[in-house]
């Protein structure tokens, strides 16, 4: 177990930080390389759209990383596998399902966090939660027809 002064934190708790520094790793290259290949009708909207929320995908991936390596661990710099898709029907859906497992598993994280009574990492994931959320309903939403 890491130690950081009076604060320790489980391998599990560490591992699972840095699969969420891949995943955001993953989505920030996925949105921004998205926003450059668009193309169509609603390239303009969409498009911006992308490299907003990969732009605030980064932070996420900073801020987890910050988090690790003061717990004592090392912040990985490996994304999860990236899929761009060929239309922009198929990157919402690409990103939309990347969100979901996103979602899903901060709450794994934060259950994790509960469980080993570290509240300062907690807070971060709750708070990444919510802009998960919202990225969630704007791909959900631009996918509506």
């Amino acid at each position: 177990m890491p130690k950081l002064g009076i604060m320790m934190v489980s391998a599990k708790l560490l591992e699972m930080m840095n699969k969420a520094i891949s995943m955001e790793l993953q989505v920030s290259i996925q949105y921004m390389w998205q926003h450059v290949r668009v193309y169509g009708m609603y390239s303009e909207s969409i498009g911006s759209t992308l490299k907003d929320i990969a732009i605030e995908e980064m932070k996420h991936a900073e801020a987890i990383a910050e988090r690790v390596d003061y717990l004592g661990g090392e912040p990985t710099t490996k994304p999860a596998p990236i899929t761009v898709g060929a239309t922009p029907e198929k990157m919402l859906t690409h990103d939309k399902k990347a969100e979901e497992d996103t979602i899903k598993f901060y709450r794994e994280i934060i259950a994790q966090t509960q469980s080993e009574g570290d509240v300062v990492t907690r807070r971060l994931f709750e708070d990444l939660l919510i802009d998960e959320e919202n990225h969630h309903n704007i791909f959900k939403t631009l996918l509506e027809k």
